[in-house]
């Protein structure tokens, strides 16, 4: 996970619209805490662009010509594996959403998004801590738990996801969804960095997702954190 430092946070902007990279790019030219490096049209000119720039995170539309912003999540973390993918998307699709969180997007958000709101989000994004747009956490649960769009059970029983937990795979959790890394959970709970790592894997696992922000917003929304 990237953490942040005194430094401005390198962007690459990826987007189809010409006029809409153009904005995006003098909205976050206002903030001096981020540097837009970069901006690509499609998947393939991002991944070469993102090769050659290795910017902090990646700003990501879903909507793009040939091949969808989630089918190139993992071309790009390929080309900078350090680097955060955040998806800034027109689509509230459930669907679309879960795809890129499993593929291993850092974050979900909508174009609705305000200036700083969007500036806030990529500051925690490069933290390591989940930044899911706000209208989309519902659908994300609903998703998990099995329940249909309009908040009805899918089956008549629907457990908690923390039953499967251990009380310190629940405290891990609680620092998944605080955005704390594996030292600062390892230094909150006194235990070594390398024991977090492997109660992380067992969370994941248990919860049956594969990244930790998809698992930070299951927390979330059942008021772990």
């Amino acid at each position: 996970m990237t953490e942040t430092n005194t430094s401005t946070i390198r962007v690459l902007v990826v987007d189809d619209h010409t006029l809409f990279r153009r904005g995006l790019t003098a909205l976050l030219a206002r903030d001096a805490r981020v540097q837009v490096v970069g901006d690509a049209a499609d998947a393939g000119e991002a991944q070469r662009r993102a090769q050659e720039l290795q910017p902090d995170l990646i700003l990501l539309d879903n909507h793009l010509p040939g091949v969808r912003g989630v089918d190139a999540l993992v071309a790009l973390q390929e080309a900078v594996p350090h680097a955060r993918i955040v998806m800034l998307t027109v689509s509230e699709d459930e669907a679309d959403m879960t795809a890129a969180l499993r593929s291993g997007a850092a974050g979900y958000l909508l174009k609705t998004i305000e200036g700083d709101a969007l500036i806030h989000a990529i500051e925690r994004a490069v933290r390591g801590e989940s930044v899911i747009a706000t209208e989309m956490t519902g659908k994300m649960v609903s998703a998990y738990l099995g329940t249909t769009p309009n908040g009805s059970a899918a089956s008549s029983v629907q457990p908690s996801p923390l039953d499967a937990l251990s009380s310190r795979e629940r405290e891990i959790l609680r620092g998944i969804a605080q955005g704390a890394s594996n030292k600062e959970i390892g230094r909150e709970l006194g235990i070594a960095e390398t024991t977090v790592k492997v109660h992380v894997q067992n969370v994941l696992r248990k919860l049956h997702v594969s990244t930790r922000v998809h698992a930070a917003v299951i927390a979330t929304e059942i008021g772990l954190s």
